[in-house]
């Protein structure tokens, strides 16, 4: 029995090797490019069959005779399935793929590699970047990354971090953070709940933390660059950016990534883990997994012992006493650069067919972040003493540096469910997410309590949470008419964390006093919108689009806007004509409206100070006259040129024009008059502060400029192909045209907007920027040769001489990312980022003259002036290499990344 049951078995063996003996073999190319593509799941329909391509896009399967249903597919691409018969022979079967075609409400793009950048024939303007084109990047953040691939996209570091290290500021098109929406799957991401209050760009503004995105969780991404406050509400003003998470589950990979700077820190190591499941025909689960951790990386400069000593410039001290200090730490132990983070990234998405005609969907994030910075060293002639609380007994005091902690806990979740009955399409979501952040001081004190005082401080924090409802219906009434609505409920809350008693009593922790119970609190309102939307093709050439939102706030009551789009195609759809005009609307943040502190920081000439920012629902806010905040309001106009005469060639030129009106912004410091006898003066002295700002709607400004866009693509070079892409933005405008200040603030002889905040929020960002990007592709491997240039910044620091602006000159970055698959499963990549090691620039210009003088501590500059200006601006040489408030692009020189990503 035994005998017979091993004979069958291995004859069904062997007939089985004898049926599938026959193969089934080919190459898949990009249909776009006609590039080989790696990684591209081939499988055989209902069965447990399948296999992946190699780097040069060649697959084998081995089938038995017969029919059977070969799916392939790959992320970003649309699947193919052939039907493939086998008789007698192996058979060949060679198939292209295209990029997938994703729809949400207005932003309508097509998916794709990094040789094609931009939809030309779209009625507004949109950005495409595909996951692949972040990573060759290098950066380690999402935020860096749209840094090197998005002209008119900025962010930057600051020298000194505090909480802004939590979330570095960004912008699209010179507008702030806070005008620029930012969309999980076509859903609000919630804002974070830090606002920026320092002198750096963003300043009075907070957006969504777009950096806690892993970036292994993102399919691509879609920026809309146009206003949209009609589609999407409020924020909308700049634009949206629709980040597209992963979703059909094709294969599993994991990546590990080291990382330094050419001086050997700054060193990062990330690793990331893709994975999920496909079931059914459309089910799937996609998540990510990512952990990293990015050291200390310093950048400080040599500190002036004669500016240290100086009265007006420095600390009054015996320059004998200086010398000796700055003989064993030149830098006067300052640390600027890039401060020491760590974060734990989750994301998930899923969707699970409810019938074949309905989804069940649902994504999450979750984000925790940790970052250890710095302050500015106190040395031992600016605290004469640290009342023996940090310094080691039997050890001289040589001063202390105070250190910054912060936690970050971000989340963001939706669930929803999307149906198409007779030809109606809905869309039911709702979405929930928040922003926490509570900071630690230590290796610090408060001077008021002396030896009492503790050396550890938990100085408070913020929080903002939202939930929002959506229902969004559709319908395709005819060929030419399009029928779209929808509603929208949000509540939104934010909440100010008070310190420990011992972190804001009497002068409060040493580099960062914490919030007093009287400024804390919970804060919260709600808003109901909806929106009605018809597209009409005239003709096959001709489109109009036309949008109407009505919004309803419970703090500031209504705001009604509309958009009108156009788009004409002609020559053989080979040209096209598109525009768009568009009122927008943003609604105060909560941050605005209710945040009021005392906050230290660096007074070119003066050193520290505190300074008090009064929020708008305040006495103080009432006694100065200032009014509650109202909405921005905005009108966009956009008018644009496609043209695509092939399919390897495509251009388009878009100009913008935005004009808002009642903008909100955070004024300057406005401290006492000379006289000391004003209502204004009053008001300082009883509040015990030595200047004071507050929010209001006091700009209407306009910004304008020109977006451009060239890809160029499959020109043969050797065995391999080359794509060549320029991406600019170019500024024509940023400026206000007027302000408006309090009665009180103008009799007083002071205005809410001064030359430093005139030149941050319209000089402070590149006047144009340039990315020339050459890819080349053969046999599997691919390199990418990047440069961008950074046009020009000017700065008006505060204490600077009337007639003298700082200006960060023209430089080029350049950065090579070289990817090498090692097998079909395993690819090595290898980034140097800025490998001419270009720092930034900066000169002096003599505004009556325009003379431009570089200061240089080792030649003498030409004159006294220029010394005590240098000085004034970089806290006496610490901040050299950017000044204080920071530059258009990162200090850290030339980076360098490795990683090695496994598929399975």
């Amino acid at each position: 029995m035994t005998k017979r049951l091993f004979t069958l078995l291995f004859v069904m063996l062997l007939t089985n090797a004898v049926i599938a003996q026959f193969s089934v073999k080919g190459i898949v190319k990009d249909a776009k490019t006609n590039a080989p593509m790696q990684g591209v799941t081939v499988s055989v329909v209902g069965k447990a069959i399948g296999t992946t391509t190699s780097s040069g896009g060649e697959y084998v399967l081995k089938l038995s005779k017969g029919t059977a249903q070969v799916k392939y597919s790959f992320v970003g691409y649309g699947s193919v399935t052939k039907s493939i018969t086998i008789s007698a022979s192996d058979v060949t079967e060679d198939v292209s793929l295209d990029p997938s075609t994703d729809q949400l409400a207005e932003v309508v793009v097509v998916g794709s590699r990094a040789s094609q950048r931009t939809s030309t024939d779209t009625p507004l303007p949109i950005d495409i970047l595909s996951a692949q084109e972040l990573k060759t990047t290098g950066q380690t953040s999402f935020d860096k990354a749209l840094q090197y691939r998005v002209p008119s996209f900025n962010t930057v570091s600051t020298p000194v971090n505090d909480a802004t290290s939590l979330l570095d500021p960004y912008e699209i098109r010179n507008m702030g953070p806070s005008r620029t929406l930012i969309l999980i799957n076509g859903k609000r991401k919630n804002t974070s709940a830090l606002m920026y209050i320092q002198t750096s760009p963003g300043r009075g503004e907070s957006g969504a933390d777009i950096a806690a995105i892993p970036q292994q969780a993102i399919k691509r991404v879609e920026i809309l660059r146009d206003g949209a406050s009609a589609q999407y509400g409020s924020d909308a003003i700049a634009g949206v950016m629709n980040i597209i998470l992963k979703d059909k589950f094709e294969y599993g990979s994991a990546t590990l990534s080291l990382g330094t700077t050419h001086k050997g820190d700054g060193n990062s190591i990330s690793f990331a883990v893709n994975n999920g499941a496909s079931f059914g025909e459309k089910g799937y689960v996609n998540y990510t997994i990512e952990f990293n951790r990015t050291s200390l990386a310093n950048r400080p400069g040599m500190v002036s012992a004669e500016a240290e000593a100086d009265a007006n410039l420095g600390f009054d001290a015996p320059l004998a006493t200086v010398k000796s200090f700055l003989a064993q730490k030149p830098d006067a132990g300052n640390i600027n650069g890039q401060p020491e983070n760590t974060a734990a990234k989750f994301l998930i998405n899923s969707g699970i067919p409810l019938t074949e005609k309905s989804q069940l969907y649902f994504n999450a994030a979750y984000v925790y972040k940790k970052v250890n910075s710095f302050a500015n060293y106190r040395t031992p002639y600016w605290r004469t003493t640290d009342d023996g609380l940090l310094t080691p007994a039997g050890q001289p005091y040589m001063g202390y540096v105070p250190t910054f902690q912060g936690d970050l806990n971000d989340y963001n979740a939706t669930v929803g469910v999307k149906s198409d009955n007779n030809g109606w399409s809905t869309d039911l979501s709702f979405t929930t997410g928040g922003n926490k952040q509570l900071y630690t001081v230590s290796n610090t004190r408060n001077r008021s309590l002396g030896k009492n005082s503790p050396i550890y401080f938990k100085p408070g924090g913020y929080e903002f949470t939202h939930n929002v409802g959506n229902i969004d219906v559709s319908k395709q009434l005819s060929d030419k008419l399009s029928f779209a609505f929808g509603s929208e409920f949000r509540v939104e809350q934010f909440t100010v964390y008070a310190g420990d008693t011992s972190s804001y009593v009497g002068s409060g922790a040493d580099s960062f006093p914490g919030t007093t119970p009287n400024n804390a609190g919970t804060f919260s309102r709600f808003n109901f919108g909806g929106y009605i939307d018809l597209g009409y093709d005239i003709t096959k050439d001709f489109l109009v689009n036309g949008t109407v939102r009505q919004e309803r706030y419970s703090d500031f009551g209504d705001a009604t806007v509309y958009k009108i789009s156009s788009r004409y195609k002609f020559n053989d759809d080979k040209i096209t004509l598109r525009g768009s005009f568009s009122t927008g609307f943003r609604a105060p943040l909560l941050h605005q409206i209710y945040q009021q502190q005392a906050q230290a920081s660096f007074v070119p000439g003066q050193g520290i100070q505190t300074k008090g920012i009064v929020n708008n629902v305040s006495p103080q806010a009432f006694a100065l006259g200032v009014p509650k905040l109202t909405p921005e309001k905005s009108t966009n106009f956009t008018l644009g040129l496609g043209y695509k005469p092939n399919k390897n060639l495509s251009v388009t030129l878009d100009y913008y024009n935005i004009v808002v009106k009642d903008r909100i912004v955070l004024g300057s410091e406005i401290a006492g008059t000379a006289s000391g006898n004003t209502a204004l003066d009053q008001i300082l002295v009883k509040n015990g502060i030595v200047a004071v700002s507050f929010f209001s709607n006091a700009l209407n400004t306009v910004t304008s400029g020109l977006d451009y866009v060239v890809s160029l693509r499959n020109i043969e070079l050797g065995s391999g192909k080359l794509a060549v892409n320029l991406a600019g933005n170019y500024t024509f405008e940023n400026k206000y045209t007027s302000i408006t200040n309090t009665k009180l603030i103008a009799d007083a002889g002071k205005s809410v907007f001064d030359r430093t905040q005139d030149a941050l929020l319209f000089q402070s960002r590149p006047k144009y920027k340039t990315i020339l990007g050459l890819d080349y592709t053969v046999k599997g491997i691919n390199v990418n040769l990047n440069n961008t240039l950074f046009g020009t910044t000017r700065f008006h620091q505060n204490g600077l001489d009337a007639n003298t602006d700082t200006e960060f000159v023209p430089a080029v970055l350049t950065d090579l990312a070289i990817s090498l698959p090692l097998s079909k499963d395993i690819t090595f990549n290898f980034n140097v980022n800025n490998i001419l090691n270009v720092m930034p620039k900066w000169d002096f210009i003599d505004l009556k003259t325009g003379v431009r003088t570089r200061y240089d501590a080792s030649n003498n500059v030409p004159s006294q002036k220029y010394f005590e200006q240098f000085n004034l601006i970089t806290f006496n040489g610490r901040y050299s290499n950017v000044t204080y408030d920071g530059s258009q692009f990162s200090q850290l020189g030339t980076t360098f990344q490795a990683s090695l990503n496994v598929k399975f």
